[in-house]
């Protein structure tokens, strides 16, 4: 079992930045690939970032990349989201993932843990 806790959210204006935090209570967590995703009200989860075990090979959707930073630190068993030039369109719940899926997919039903959600709302 994985427990996923996410922090870092908040109110931000358009074009800023946060960084988002997620930490799991495991002793494996090298052995997962971890993944960010959002769901804004009244739409579906959606695939945001995902990073390999090792932290290479990370994945963004194409309305973030260029904009944000996906990272890990398997030392000690977090994984960031830096986001920059926020847009009102990201306006969501961010929810931290964890795969143990051999290679990275974009399909939240290939996720096996999940954290809360962490709030993420950018003011016009």
């Amino acid at each position: 079992q994985v427990q996923l806790v996410e922090s870092g959210g908040g109110l931000v204006q358009v074009g800023g930045s946060l960084r988002l935090t997620c930490a799991a209570s495991t002793r494996t967590f090298s052995s997962y690939i971890m993944g960010w995703f959002r769901q804004a009200p009244g739409k579906e989860r959606e695939f945001v970032a995902a990073i390999s075990r090792l932290g290479g090979s990370p994945t963004y959707a194409d309305s973030v990349q260029g904009r944000f930073t996906i990272s890990r630190d398997n030392a000690k068993n977090t994984v960031h989201l830096q986001m920059n030039s926020l847009k009102p369109e990201d306006t969501a719940v961010f929810y931290c993932a964890a795969s143990t899926s051999m290679v990275i997919r974009s399909t939240p039903q290939l996720f096996n843990y999940w954290g809360q959600g962490t709030q993420v709302t950018v003011s016009s």
